[in-house]
């Protein structure tokens, strides 16, 4: 078995539609510039509000990535 370093960035994902969504925003976006993504932790889900409604979602995560050689 290999021995993993991981490295942690936080991201916040954003979505009109839902929480999951947002993650998936969030992930893909920063799959953009950070490779060898491997886990990810939610740390917290708030909600923009307009108009007394809610407008978005928007999802706080820590992104776990390995380091490369």
């Amino acid at each position: 078995m290999t021995n993993h370093v991981y490295k942690k960035t936080e991201i916040v994902g954003t979505s009109p539609k839902s929480i999951e969504d947002a993650v998936n925003t969030g992930l893909t976006r920063a799959a953009k510039t950070v490779r060898n993504m491997r886990w990810l932790e939610i740390k917290e889900v708030r909600g923009h509000i307009e108009d007394q409604k809610l407008n978005h979602w928007q999802v706080v995560m820590q992104v776990g990535f390995t380091l490369e050689d």
